[in-house]
């Protein structure tokens, strides 16, 4: 972790206050690694923030059985993996009224219709509610007042550019930097 400011105690602060919210966010094993630029003189913050990887997406057909019952022209759903029935629920509520879905037991969904179509949906996917959390983490850091945010992130890294004022060139180039030597491990 580096924080850059020309006031050491400064970096140390913010230092600090990302070591709480990474902690208090429970982010600290799920980051690589960060690197931070504070300039209260040019009211600007850049935090770019490197991803660890994390397991694949996790599809339907990996956690629950589709089968079509062409005599009762309906979809069985039996649930392989119990830990992913609210996420399962959760996509077929985005798909279909509550009132469409049968749930005779805790395994065993029933959709009128066929639904098999279903099996590729991802339920869960970990590199996404990583970055969710990392960018909660990173609008608790960000100084209060700084209304004005550009997002650069990449793939695997997050990074913003924050102000209160028109965003500069130099401060965007300081982003691309960050990304670049985070991207390159160093």
């Amino acid at each position: 972790m580096l924080v850059e400011c020309y006031d050491e105690k400064g970096a140390e602060v913010y230092e600090i206050i990302i070591k709480q919210i990474f902690q208090d966010l429970i982010l600290g094993t799920s980051v690589d690694d960060l690197k931070a630029y504070v300039n209260p003189d040019d009211p600007v913050f850049v935090l770019a923030i490197k991803m660890r990887k994390t397991s694949k997406a996790i599809t339907f057909e990996e956690v629950a059985n589709l089968t079509y019952m062409k005599n009762d022209d309906k979809t069985m759903i039996l649930i392989d993996n119990e830990n992913y029935l609210p996420n399962i629920l959760k996509e077929l509520w985005k798909r279909f009224s509550r009132d469409e879905i049968y749930q005779p037991n805790r395994y065993q969904l029933e959709i009128a219709g066929d639904h098999t179509d279903l099996a590729s949906i991802v339920v869960d996917d970990p590199h996404s509610n990583l970055q969710r959390r990392i960018y909660d983490a990173v609008f608790r850091i960000l100084p209060e007042g700084f209304k004005i945010v550009k997002d650069l992130s990449t793939e695997d890294i997050v990074c913003v550019v924050a102000t209160d004022e028109l965003i500069k060139d130099a401060w965007i180039e300081k982003a691309h930097e960050y990304i670049d030597e985070l991207s390159e491990g160093m």
